[in-house]
């Protein structure tokens, strides 16, 4: 058991199985719905929609309750270790996180026929309720996933130094990243009850 949790890429393998083992045995277990049914791609797509969300959403949470308001407190002879080593490996997790939960939120959208209804804010619909609500939700995440790749990560990677920067800029691009950072936190709770709500109040 110790060699397992031990190792990471190993610990998520044996975690996936398990997850995946459980969606088929309860499927098989009598639920009448066969395996090409649309309710076990919708399904899946859901589960890794949520998994790919919680990377994503984990992470900003993360970044806004314990990296950025313990960085003035670290010692500045240790501070060159998160941003070498804990931030760029959290930030890839973190951007990653946000294109999948976007990816597959649309697949899921497509999937469920609502797309177009929930990105018209419900115009494509005669303004259903569920849909505009849905819809809010979807813009949010989209305006954050936006944040993350083409503010917050630009940002850090010049305040982090991965690329080439004056050293006046790191300072401004450090803030430039806390605050897009701190808005898609604001951002987030609104986004997370319209996509939560939608499935049992639309």
């Amino acid at each position: 058991m110790a060699n397992l949790l031990t190792n990471l890429r190993l610990t998520v393998l044996v975690s996936t199985v398990l997850a995946l083992a459980f969606f088929f045995i309860y499927i098989l277990a009598g639920q009448g719905i066969g395996l090409g049914e649309p309710q076990v791609l919708e399904s899946l797509l859901r589960w890794t929609h949520v998994v790919a969300g919680i990377m994503w959403i984990g992470l900003l949470w993360y970044f806004n309750f314990v990296q950025i308001p313990t960085m003035p407190s670290i010692p500045d002879e240790l501070k060159p270790a998160v941003g070498k080593h804990i931030a760029p490996a959290a930030l890839f997790w973190f951007r990653w996180g946000a294109a999948f939960t976007v990816l597959t939120g649309v697949l899921l959208a497509l999937q469920k026929n609502y797309l177009l209804e929930t990105l018209s804010l419900g115009a494509m619909s005669g303004f259903a309720p569920g849909h505009i609500f849905m819809g809010i939700g979807m813009w949010l995440a989209l305006i954050m996933a936006f944040n993350v790749w083409f503010v917050i990560w630009p940002n850090q990677k010049i305040a982090l130094g991965i690329v080439d920067a004056d050293a006046d800029a790191k300072p401004k691009a450090a803030r430039t990243a806390m605050l897009f950072s701190r808005t898609n936190t604001l951002l987030s709770l609104p986004m997370l009850v319209a996509m939560a709500s939608f499935q049992t109040l639309g």
